[in-house]
């Protein structure tokens, strides 16, 4: 999940926000805003819509505090954090790579609630606060729901059930108890789809028989649903390739072409003589330019191709996955992921050695597989 508003940096991560978390933030004022007036009727209407934005403003923040949470340990933990993004089911921090140990993990994991926990005492202490200095009970109200919510949302996230974070926590102690990280993982995720399965049908029942917040149980078990699914097949692939090096799956030097080329000239000079779909650009120095891909390349309108260079139609350097040929193909199966052509260029010592693909990272797998 990226994200579509930036909103700065905490503690060296930056944070940012998905435009659906506009759909949280409103729902939150409308419920909290609604039950302010029926609570308080005799407080003006300004009052009761600026204590419900108040509300909901307060929430989200207390949502961002969990995930710099988990991104302050996990960083202490010697991890990468890309960032943090807050979305319409509550926040995701972009963590690279994994935990080296059953105690890192838990730590990563346990923080979240813990911080949520800490948000609660602290609006519960200013609940108290205003409370004994007579400020009007609406403000006191305020204070109390957040008290309330972060205690709630504390505990819905130690259901040992990936992905929340007491399915992470249930990963940890079952690794340090068993000694295996994937198997630790896959009982994770399967606690989480069974979780997930749950939320559906009692949001299910909500939403036909007209009750409670139905949809969004029905929003939330299927986000769990599809995420323990993931994290399950995350954790098999992790198992099928433990100890797997992106060197042994790469595609040692890759043919390179000049960026110079036009796109006419490459489709119908080149690249009927090549066996590859994609191709590094490099300058006369030898840096890469660039990667381009027959995707790209068929995507340039026929008009176009003799005057746009495979510079301009290529995917830029920033937007290109880089790796090592010593890293664990694990890291780097993310980051194929997320990329537009779902390709890695593998460099040592800055000098570029070979190129990996979804599909190679697959055969790796399948001979696994098929040897295991």
């Amino acid at each position: 999940m990226r994200a579509t508003l930036k909103l700065g940096t905490v503690a060296g991560v930056a944070i940012g926000a998905h435009w659906s978390a506009l759909g949280t933030m409103a729902l939150l004022f409308a419920v909290v805003t609604s039950g302010f007036a029926h609570a308080y009727p005799d407080e003006p209407t300004a009052a009761r819509v600026a204590a419900g934005a108040l509300a909901a403003v307060l929430f989200m923040a207390s949502l961002f505090a969990h995930e710099v949470a988990h991104s302050v340990v996990a960083k202490r933990q010697g991890l990468e954090v890309e960032g943090i993004t807050l979305w319409l089911l509550g926040g995701v921090s972009r963590i690279r790579g994994e935990a080296s140990r059953p105690r890192a993990d838990f730590a990563i994991a346990i923080v979240g609630p813990a911080a949520s926990l800490a948000s609660a005492a602290v609006f519960a202490a200013l609940a108290w606060a205003l409370a004994v200095t007579g400020v009007g009970p609406l403000w006191v109200a305020v204070a109390s729901y957040l008290a309330v919510v972060n205690v709630l949302l504390a505990a819905f996230n130690l259901v040992p059930a990936a992905p929340l974070d007491g399915g992470r926590v249930l990963r940890a102690v079952l690794w340090a108890i068993r000694g295996d990280r994937a198997s630790a993982a896959v009982w994770a995720a399967r606690m989480g789809r069974g979780f997930g399965m749950v939320l559906l049908l009692l949001g299910g029942l909500e939403f036909l028989f007209g009750f409670g917040f139905g949809l969004w149980w029905l929003l939330l078990g299927m986000f769990i649903l599809v995420m323990a699914g993931a994290e399950e097949r995350q954790a098999q692939t992790g198992a099928a390739l433990a100890g797997v090096r992106v060197g042994e799956v790469m595609t040692r030097d890759p043919e390179t072409v000049s960026g110079d080329l036009s796109v006419e000239a490459f489709l119908g000079e080149y690249a009927v003589s090549r066996r590859h779909s994609a191709f590094p650009l490099v300058d006369g120095q030898g840096r890469v330019e660039g990667l381009i891909t027959f995707n790209r390349l068929i995507a340039v309108p026929h008009a176009r191709r003799a005057a746009t260079t495979l510079r301009d139609a290529a995917c830029p350097p920033r937007e290109i996955p880089f790796a090592d040929p010593d890293e664990p193909v694990t890291g780097l199966i993310p980051r194929l992921a997320e990329s537009h052509d779902h390709r890695a260029l593998v460099f040592s010592a800055d000098r570029l050695v070979g190129i990996v693909t979804t599909s190679d990272v697959n055969r790796a797998i399948a001979l696994h597989l098929h040897r295991a």
